[in-house]
């Protein structure tokens, strides 16, 4: 039992604090530009579930916070379903309805009879959120830890790897690939893992001496304390710095809100490339995440927080910087997923809007129920398969037989 409990503290309270964290800042950007419009709104909940606590303000708005900690909503008055994105027929009926309970001219107050620009605001305001906490979680890690960058030296070549063929070498210093200039290890690293199957040309410093290699980086299966079991593309280099090659600077908050953005620009670029690679069979998608592989990672990074250093102090400053840094990848992710064009999705509800403003009249019901049952069949095929990828990384299938 203790054991469980300990488990439970280290994974699943990380991973339900941070969620419910960033999805509350998703919700509460609907809720600030819909608030800024004018629009009517019935509730804002953190959580799910039965209620602990409310109370209800001066314009009406229900502030909810409920048990089940796994994010929250708001709820815009008049909603008809779950897609919020009611058709003609039901657009009259709901005008009709205002006006004979609140008036005429009542109806200007919800959401689905404002311009088409607010609404899509507001429904872009949710991803906004996600990636300007982002930014501001960045900000604030690195001007409290500052910029430190560690370039890519190789300090051993395994034998009989892609790398060890293209003749690769220790000490030798990676200063491009495919011609494209780089300064950090982690970027060769993010390189190679995008690129199985796909020759990739190194530039390297050989002691003063620029030399081209050609390595093809191969799939391979590693084990990994934050992210489990995975399949992914390696050269076979293992990257260890000289002590020439480190170098840091402190960053003033207009850097550091600069290098958040620059962050958040190579983590969508890097996320929309893999998802690419997906479709056109070049991925197999393990590196995707579900719910289990977050809270593994939240798990993970609570664990490697706190063995850096026993001392109290230290290893609260350490959670806490830790924690930023996770909560700001995982805003990214919830951003990035908000805006795929799928009706029960952010980015649906905008594909809906653009039609709108192209025909001048809502989505038939008819297509809009079409939509929403194939985006609910393709957001929890997504969830399965993430799921499932979760699992094979936990290795909890060994006992079919070495699945895993």
């Amino acid at each position: 039992m203790t054991g469980f409990l300990s488990q439970a503290l280290l994974y699943i309270v990380p991973f339900l604090l941070v969620l419910t964290f960033i999805v509350t800042i998703h919700e509460l950007g609907h809720f600030l530009v819909a608030r800024a419009f004018g629009v009517k709104i019935d509730r804002f909940s953190i959580g799910f579930g039965r209620t602990i606590v409310a109370k209800t303000d001066k314009r009406g708005t229900e502030w909810r916070l409920a048990w089940l900690p796994l994010g929250g909503y708001v709820k815009f008055a008049g909603d008809l379903d779950a897609s919020s994105v009611p058709d003609q027929a039901g657009l009259a009926e709901l005008r009709q309805r205002v006006i004979a309970e609140n008036g005429a001219g009542a109806e200007r107050d919800y959401f689905h009879f404002k311009p088409i620009w607010q609404r899509a605001l507001i429904v872009a305001a949710g991803p906004a959120a996600n990636f300007l906490l982002a930014i501001v979680l960045f900000t604030i890690l690195f001007s409290v830890v500052g910029e430190q960058i560690i370039a890519p030296r190789v300090a051993r070549v395994a034998p009989g790897t892609p790398a060890a063929e293209a003749g690769f070498q220790p000490r030798d210093l990676i200063v491009a690939v495919n011609g494209r200039p780089v300064t950090e290890g982690a970027e060769v690293t993010r390189i190679v893992i995008m690129s199985a199957g796909d020759p990739l040309r190194f530039t390297v410093d050989r002691g003063g001496r620029q030399v081209f290699l050609t390595a093809t980086p191969e799939r391979r299966t590693e084990d990994d304390e934050l992210a489990g079991r995975v399949r992914i593309a390696r050269i076979g280099l293992e990257m260890a710095p000289l002590r020439q090659d480190y170098t840091f600077r402190r960053l003033n908050p207009l850097q550091a809100a600069g290098k958040g953005v620059d962050t958040i620009g190579d983590t969508v670029a890097t996320t929309g490339a893999y998802i690419g690679r997906i479709f056109t069979g070049k991925e197999s998608g393990d590196l995707l995440n579900g719910p289990l592989g977050i809270a593994k990672a939240a798990g993970g990074v609570t664990r490697q927080a706190v063995a850096a250093n026993p001392d109290p102090a230290y290893m609260a400053a350490n959670l806490a910087l830790t924690f930023l840094q996770f909560a700001a990848i995982v805003s990214i992710g919830i951003g990035i997923v908000n805006l795929l064009p799928i009706p029960v999705l952010d980015g649906g509800h905008l594909l809906f809007y653009a039609y709108e403003a192209v025909a001048r009249r809502p989505v038939p019901a008819r297509v809009q129920e079409v939509g929403y049952r194939v985006g609910l069949a393709l957001l929890v095929g997504l969830m399965l398969f993430a799921t499932w990828n979760d699992l094979q990384k936990l290795s909890l299938f060994k006992f079919l037989g070495g699945l895993a």
